[in-house]
């Protein structure tokens, strides 16, 4: 819904009473509107399906419906698009290629220039699911949202297709001519006049070809533009250790765990490894089990934060102060330095560090100075946690340059570069505040751009060639522990897009060559078996750094916190989890997947504290004006309660208005503020403007009206009463609904809310897995989104600082399920092994089965989202998977614990006469989980993981009061906090 959706409304929140409420009481909350109980909340709630025929136009524009499946399908407005060629049937079809199908290939996706692996699903030559590599360190089998839409990008419309020269199109060969040219003056010159600026990556292969380009060009120039670069752990290790060393962490080994203000859960390029490391620790099944503790400090709300025993929130100029103040307190020093944190806090917390010893583990978030992260290594140090709980390697990225885009652009203004190669980056719209790139680029004799889209530096390029896309290109590229694997093409490049490497060169005077080859070559050590195996497993083997011992220099090298912070108001950056820096501002499932928090969709909002709107009397939806560093820009405010206060949060990716998907997002451009690679601004001010705009958010959608849907406890009161969540539970009761006999299999499953993140991973698979249609903001808006799998967030306690649970919700495929005895075609059937199934084509769309759901689990299809026409439809219908049908306008869809896996391992035990083994079948949900948190399985196995996990004592049905007896379940959620710290002493001013 929207939160303000005209000038002029209000959601009518007083803060102040909501904080006399919530003060003493442990009341479940969603949102402040619900609490507060709004006219516009209950105006949602009331009307469960609101009505859109007055809010339709009399004649809506088919065109903008249909380009809601991921980008513009007019195809015929771009330049050099070629007509559909026929498909013609192979004429010898390859032995491994069985119609129907899959075939899954090991490859490497980037995540911020490190490797995540990869196991792509492939039909026909055709990709279609992206799923974890078990193997490879970084993914450890799981994926994330972004991985997820990998498929769909590859497949976008709105991507570059075709050379262009000045904007007109031109072929590849007329580009090669260019390039001779280029080549012949460099070598002349030894590259005088010349810079590349480089994305962020560690493909050994690039480094090998840069260097061979810098031997060939001795005065060529290389430099890197990476905005979501976080350089403070480097300072702080060459300041500590005399080079620049990376920390890794093992929080599988850690028992006390302190985060200061590190999104490790969520960000970062270990973050997958870390979630299933840290979801080892923290799984308690029985009474004597033992349990790891996190405490976090934060500069603005995350998952981490979210999922801490102890939370506090801080201002980000106040991180440096709690820093020094644990350090002293831990060192024993008769005098700790003030910090915002109660020291009462901090000596709880060093006690509980220092019985931990060796198991102790503290983390520095990327974006924190290197005084912090100086700190941070040292505490690790005189805990004794430097070689266990964290370790330091080689840095996976060993690129040297030459410096970065200002560096450019001053260097470019002297005189000194007249020609930029510009490498899968996008400046124009990354460029920090206050350095004028356009003006720079302006007036470069030759600018080249390679890239998938023709984003805004490719505008103003002389030259642009498209980019191959992730799936469609051979390179290499080093996980976050130094571990190399290759990326492998799935499918050949679809508008002849070509790799970073082949670029190169082209560059280097290299002007037929293939980027097998190129890459094969920088891996010639390996011989045909090895290489064959690297690339069937997706690791290189022994490729891992190998942990360094080190030597701490005294007094933190002489690394200082800066000055005490000002009363004013800071600024804390974030790139936003999806887009990131708004390189994938284009993909529609991710525009649409909601933020773990807020749940805001399709745009992003300036976030404060429930105390900062209520000093500046502002409302959700209301713009603010905020300045920085001599800009500002006007945002739409949204109040998020555990803010830290006298902090705004400003988030990345938005702003941009190149790609169709774009276009229809809202926000604004946070770049704007932002000067140099600073992810904190102090002294910023903030004024309320005299308008409201609609920030369109998922969260009162499906409102839990006050019942007891998360059942939480502390591990004492686990351990007293190990059936918590049977308090105030009705007894099973009998029913009018028949009974099911299941003489096969009867699927369940079984969701750990102590181990669950919110970090959505299994809402962006179902998407990818089931064909799941994105809608667009007006229909979010409306609430019509159709994700099968939703993720809600809940709060309980104080609004200033509240605890926060999440709570993934499929459907419950009940054994007496009120939506099937009310389908008057009979299209919600019960089958043999016990899922709620839906036939699509039986249902005529009267949504009894939805009005009857108290789950409120369905979806129904409103309007057509993915066009049928094949002369219409665009090339994203390559990303749907063809083993599961796609809906058409009028029928109601929901989750069907991915029946298509099912039936597939099914029919493969049957043709080898055996049973389906435990744990063969895997949802999609459960795949892509980083933390293990689903558990899928057949109730008729006694010995099943799903039996022994419905076993646990704190196992319970939600809404089980109404009898309809959910195959879904959950275990409820156990924290550890330490019994020294009393609630009240949990608050701060920040």
């Amino acid at each position: 819904m929207s939160a303000i959706a005209e000038k002029g409304s209000g959601s009518g929140i007083d803060i102040a009473a909501l904080r006399r409420r919530l003060a003493n009481g442990r009341d479940m909350w969603r949102s402040l509107d619900e609490i507060a109980g709004t006219v516009e909340f209950r105006r949602f709630v009331e009307a469960e399906f609101p009505a859109i025929a007055e809010r339709l136009p009399a004649k809506p524009n088919r065109r903008t419906l249909l380009k809601l499946m991921g980008a513009s399908l007019s195809l015929a407005g771009l330049a050099a698009c070629s007509r559909a060629e026929s498909i013609v049937p192979y004429v010898r079809q390859p032995e491994i290629l069985v119609p129907r199908k899959p075939v899954c290939y090991a490859t490497t996706l980037s995540s911020d220039g490190f490797g995540i692996g990869a196991i792509v699903e492939s039909h026909e030559g055709r990709p279609t699911k992206v799923e974890g590599n078990p193997d490879h360190p970084a993914s450890r089998g799981a994926t994330d949202a972004v991985m997820q839409a990998a498929v769909l990008t590859l497949f976008d419309p709105d991507r570059s297709r075709t050379p262009l020269k000045d904007g007109e199109p031109a072929s590849y060969g007329d580009f090669l001519k260019g390039m001779a040219a280029l080549v012949s003056r460099w070598t002349a010159s030894q590259g005088q006049g010349g810079a590349l600026l480089l994305d962020a990556s560690t493909s050994p292969t690039l480094a090998t070809q840069i260097d061979a380009l810098r031997a060939r060009y001795p005065k060529l120039k290389v430099y890197r533009h990476n905005p979501l670069a976080t350089s403070a752990a480097g300072e702080a290790s060459r300041a500590l250790f005399g080079s620049a060393l990376t920390p890794i962490h093992h929080l599988d080994r850690a028992e006390v765990i302190f985060s200061l203000d590190a999104d490790f859960l969520g960000e970062g390029p270990g973050r997958l490894a870390y979630a299933r490391d840290f979801a080892v620790r923290r799984r308690v099944r029985n009474p004597s089990d033992r349990m790891s503790r996190l405490y976090a400090v934060e500069s603005t709300p995350t998952i981490t934060g979210a999922t801490a025993d102890h939370r506090l929130a801080v201002k980000p100029g106040g991180i440096e102060a709690v820093a020094a103040a644990l350090r002293a307190t831990l060192g024993g020093q008769a005098e700790v330095p003030s910090s915002p944190v109660d020291p009462t806090w901090i000596t709880a917390l060093s006690k509980d560090l220092a019985a931990a010893g060796r198991n102790a583990l503290m983390i520095p978030g990327a974006h924190q100075s290197a005084f912090v992260h100086a700190a941070a290594l040292a505490v690790n140090a005189e805990l004794g946690a430097l070689g266990n709980t964290v370790e330091m390697i080689e840095p996976p990225d060993t690129l040297q340059v030459d410096g970065d885009l200002t560096t450019l652009c001053d260097a470019v203004g002297d005189g000194a570069i007249d020609t930029v190669v510009v490498v899968s980056a996008n400046p124009l719209h990354t460029a920090p505040a206050g350095l004028d790139a356009h003006k720079a680029f302006s007036s470069l004799k030759l600018l080249v751009h390679h890239g998938l889209y023709r984003d805004e530096t490719a505008f103003l390029s002389h030259w642009h060639v498209p980019a191959a896309h992730e799936l469609e290109s051979w390179s290499d590229i080093r996980a976050h522990d130094g571990t190399a694997s290759l990326v492998q093409p799935l499918i050949a490049p679809l508008y002849d897009g070509k790799t970073l490497h082949e670029l190169l060169a082209v560059l280097g005077g290299q002007f037929a060559t293939d980027p097998l080859s190129l890459v094969r070559q920088h891996w010639a050590a390996l011989d045909d078996g090895a290489w064959k195996k690297a690339l069937r497993d997706g690791v290189v083997p022994h490729s891992a750094a190998k942990p360094i011992s080190a030597t701490m220099a005294p007094e933190l090298g002489g690394l200082k916190p800066a000055a005490k912070a000002g009363g004013g108001i800071d600024i804390r950056f974030v790139a936003d989890p999806w887009l990131r820096d708004g390189r994938f501002a284009n993909a529609s499932w991710l525009q649409e997947l909601p933020r773990p928090l807020t749940k805001i969709v399709w745009g992003n909002a300036a976030l404060i504290s429930p105390a900062m709107a209520e000093r500046l009397k502002i409302e959700n939806g209301n713009i603010v004006n905020v300045e920085a560093n001599g800009a500002d820009l006007d945002a739409p405010a949204w109040i998020v309660p555990g803010h830290p206060d006298q902090t705004v949060t400003l988030s990345f990716g938005f702003g941009r208005k190149v790609g169709s998907v774009a276009a229809l997002s809202e926000g604004y451009d946070a770049f704007r503020l932002r000067r140099g690679l600073e992810w904190i601004s102090t002294g910023a001010a903030v004024r309320p403007r005299e308008s409201s705009v609609r920030i369109i958010t998922t969260q009162h959608h499906q409102a839990m009206e006050g019942r007891a849907i998360v059942r939480h406890a502390s591990l004492d009161t686990f351990r007293q009463n190990p059936h918590f969540v049977r308090k105030d539970a009705p007894p099973p009761t009998e029913s009018l609904y028949p009974d099911w006999p299941y003489s096969q299999e009867a699927w369940a499953m079984a969701i750990d809310l102590s181990a669950c993140i919110g970090c959505m991973a299994c809402v962006s698979a179902c998407q990818a897995e089931n064909n799941i249609a994105p809608v667009g903001p007006d229909e979010c808006e409306r609430g019509h989104e159709m994700h099968w799998l939703r993720v809600d967030r809940y709060y309980a306690g104080p609004v200033d600082a509240p605890d926060t649970f999440f709570q993934p919700v499929p459907c419950m495929h009940c054994e007496k399920a009120p939506c099937e005895l009310v389908c008057p075609v009979n299209a919600t059937v019960h089958t043999h092994d016990g899922l709620n199934a839906q036939v699509y084509n039986r249902c005529i769309g009267t949504r009894y089965c939805s009005q009857n759901c108290p789950y409120k689990v369905r979806r129904f299809n409103f309007l057509d989202h993915q066009s049928f026409d094949k002369d219409e439809a665009g090339p994203e219908q390559g990303a749907h998977n063809p083993n599961v049908s796609v809906r058409s306008r009028g029928v109601m869809e929901k989750c069907t614990y991915c029946v298509q896996r099912i039936s597939a391992r099914r029919i493969q035990a049957q043709i080898e006469n055996r049973e389906i083994a435990d744990g063969e079948v895997v949802t999609a949900c459960q795949q892509a989980c980083p933390t293990q948190a689903i558990i899928f399985g057949d109730l008729n196995r006694k010995n099943a993981h799903v039996v022994r996990e419905k076993s646990a004592p704190q196992n319970y049905a939600l809404l089980e009061e109404l009898n309809t007896r959910p195959r879904t379940t959950y275990l409820g959620r156990i924290s550890n906090p330490n019994g020294e710290l009393a609630r009240q002493g949990e608050a701060t001013d920040g």
